[in-house]
C-alpha cells in the first residue's frame, strides 16, 4: 500500500466536528461545548459544525455527507468526530472513494470509527485512532496534558515520535448527564506500564482498531487489508466500554487467526483495556483480573498462530485516559531490545 502524506495543521485553521456514529451532541450540549471551548483555547483551531452533528437519529445519508461534505470542503483542515457508536457498519461499506482520495485530511476518532478508518486506509489515507470531542477534548476538570501531547503531534508535528507509557491512569468515568461534574477531576491510578513478549523487532503500516468494531467487520465480510498486505502491518487493537469478556475476545482473535491474519502481520500492540464503566462498576482488584485475563487470553491465542511478532500490551491509547493519538496507517517500529514504540506522525 501506497499512503499519501497528510498536511499539517497551523493555528486559525478550521476543523469539522461530524458525528458520523452517534450524535452526543444533541444528548448532552453542555460536553458538546466545552469540547469546543477545548479546541479553540487549548489548540487554536476553529470547530466548525455540520448539519448532522448534533442530529439525534439522523439518518446514514445525512451522517454520509456530512463526512464527504467536510473532505470536499477545502476550509476544513482536519475532521474531528464527536464521539463513537455502533452502526457505523452499515453505511460505511457504502461510502465512494473519490471525495477523500481527492482530499485526503487528518481524521480523529476511535471505537465505532474503526469502520471510517479502515475506508480511508483501504484507499491509502492515513488518519488516527483517537482524539474524540467528547472523550478527550471535553475531559471533565481539563485535558490530560499526556492527551494534549499527543494531539499536538498529530495536528502540528511532522515525524517520527516515541510512545510512552502514561504515569497514571484513568478507566472511571464521570457521568455526562450531570453538568456540575464537569469541573471536576477523574479518580487516576498508578499505571504498571506496558507488558511486552516477544525478542523481535518490527516495522510496519499501523492498522487496527476496536475489537468488537473488527468483529463486525469479519462477521459482515467488510472489506479490509488482504494477507499480502497484512504482511506489512503492525495490528493495533483494543476493546471498548462494552467490557467484553476475554472469551469474546479469544473468539474475535481466533477469526484473525483462522483468517490467517495472525500469520502475516509484524506485530501485535493492545490498547489498555478499560475495566469498568457506568453499567458495568468493579472494585479495583476485579479491574486488575479482567486486565490480566485479557493479557492472557491474547497471548495465548496469538501465540498459537504466531511465535515470532513482537506483542505489547496495555498501550496507553483507546478506551483509556490519557490517551496517545495512534496514527494509522502511518510506520511504526517496535525496538523488542530496548522496549520502545516508535510512530510517524
Amino acid at each position: 500500500m501506497e499512503f499519501v502524506k497528510l498536511p499539517k495543521l497551523n493555528k486559525g485553521d478550521k476543523v469539522a466536528i461530524v458525528s458520523p456514529s452517534f450524535a452526543a451532541p444533541g444528548k448532552w450540549p453542555h460536553v458538546y461545548e466545552l469540547g469546543l471551548q477545548r479546541v479553540k483555547d487549548v489548540f487554536g483551531l476553529v470547530p466548525v459544525e455540520f448539519p448532522a452533528t448534533k442530529k439525534l437519529g439522523a439518518s446514514k445519508e445525512e451522517r454520509s455527507n456530512d463526512l464527504i461534505d467536510a473532505f470536499e470542503n477545502k476550509e476544513i483542515k482536519a475532521v474531528i468526530a464527536s464521539l463513537g457508536g455502533d452502526d457505523q457498519i452499515t453505511y460505511i461499506k457504502n461510502l465512494p472513494k473519490e471525495p477523500f482520495i481527492n482530499n485526503p485530511k487528518p481524521f480523529f476518532g476511535y471505537s465505532d470509527n474503526s469502520h471510517f478508518i479502515n475506508h480511508l486506509w483501504l484507499n491509502g489515507i492515513p488518519s488516527f485512532y483517537g482524539g474524540s470531542l467528547f472523550t478527550e477534548f471535553a475531559m471533565q476538570s481539563k485535558m490530560d496534558e499526556f492527551t494534549v501531547k499527543y494531539l499536538k503531534y498529530a495536528f502540528f508535528e511532522d515525524g517520527e515520535f516515541e510512545l510512552e507509557a502514561s504515569t497514571e491512569f484513568n478507566d472511571i468515568g464521570l457521568s455526562w448527564n450531570d453538568d456540575s461534574l464537569l469541573s471536576q477531576r477523574r479518580r487516576y491510578q498508578l499505571n504498571d506500564g506496558w507488558s511486552w513478549d516477544g525478542s523481535t523487532n518490527a516495522e510496519g503500516i499501523t492498522w487496527g482498531g476496536c475489537v468488537e468494531s473488527i468483529d463486525e467487520m469479519l462477521r459482515h465480510a467488510v472489506s479490509i487489508p488482504n494477507l499480502e498486505q497484512f504482511n506489512d502491518v503492525i495490528l493495533f487493537m483494543e476493546t471498548s466500554e462494552e467490557v467484553p469478556s476475554a472469551e469474546y475476545v479469544m473468539r474475535v482473535f481466533r477469526a484473525l487467526g483462522e483468517r490467517g491474519i495472525l500469520q502475516n502481520i509484524r506485530g501485535l500492540i493492545m490498547g489498555r483495556p478499560k475495566a469498568w464503566e457506568l453499567d458495568k462498576p468493579q472494585s479495583d482488584e476485579e479491574k486488575i483480573e479482567y486486565k490480566k485475563r485479557q493479557r492472557e487470553t491474547v497471548l495465548e491465542i496469538v501465540r498459537q498462530y504466531n511465535q515470532d511478532i513482537p506483542i505489547v500490551q496495555n498501550v496507553d491509547f483507546g478506551h483509556t485516559a490519557p490517551q496517545i493519538c495512534l496514527p494509522a496507517g502511518s510506520k511504526m517500529r517496535i525496538d523488542s531490545v530496548n522496549k520502545r514504540i516508535l510512530a510517524r506522525f
